[in-house]
């Protein structure tokens, strides 16, 4: 479930739909058979995809197994730490000479 705030909404929302959402935010979701609670293993599998507003273009690089099982060990979020490391490491013109 997203939690937003009515902050977060588009500005252009008229008095009775600020009003309807107002309601909805506080009752609690009602699950049936027809849509049961996702478990923990069904909402591991969700991914973030909101990505198409970045400006950062996605590409695949290839590295070590053994880089790769380093940099697990920070958590989640390690992507972006291996982005952040290669955006220091591209401007250490040493580095760079020492790796090509």
């Amino acid at each position: 479930m997203v939690k937003m705030t009515l902050n977060e909404l588009a500005a252009d929302l008229t008095a009775d739909e600020l009003s309807e959402l107002e309601n909805a935010e506080r009752k609690y979701p009602v699950f049936d058979e027809d849509s049961p609670a996702m478990t923990a293993e069904q909402l591991a599998q969700f991914r973030r995809m909101n990505r198409e507003n970045s400006d950062e273009p996605v590409v695949s690089i290839r590295i070590s197994p053994a880089t790769l099982q380093k940099a697990k060990k920070y958590g989640t979020g390690y992507i972006d730490l291996l982005s952040r490391l290669l955006d220091a490491a591209i401007d250490n013109e040493d580095l760079v000479r020492r790796c090509i």
